[in-house]
């Protein structure tokens, strides 16, 4: 009842507007962007020394060629941010030879 006719049960009828997190970047939208939140203890906490860490970090990385990334976890998100780096200084088929601050 209400639902458009000759559309199938259970089809949606219009695509997710939620598909992917807008703060994640995108080739329109090149960068990086990490989350690494802190683990915030009070002086006299009594588990200020204990292994309790914060959430799980993420990051993700969009380049203007298309070369997309993600990773979770602090080793991955590391890891991440190196191939970042490598992929801007070494293999972007769209680098030039100065960028940033030493092109002016």
């Amino acid at each position: 009842m209400g639902e458009p006719k000759g559309v199938a049960e259970g089809v949606p009828t219009s695509p997710d507007p939620q598909t992917t997190d807008p703060d994640n970047p995108t080739p329109q939208r090149p960068g990086i962007r990490i989350y690494a939140p802190p683990v915030y203890r009070h002086h006299y906490d009594g588990a200020r020394w204990s292994k309790r860490y914060g959430d799980t970090p993420t990051a993700a990385y969009a380049c203007r060629c298309g070369e997309t990334a993600t990773a979770t976890g602090r080793d991955e998100v590391a890891e991440l941010v190196d191939d970042y780096d490598y992929h801007r200084a070494v293999t972007c088929r769209l680098r030039t030879a100065q960028e940033g601050r030493a092109a002016a």
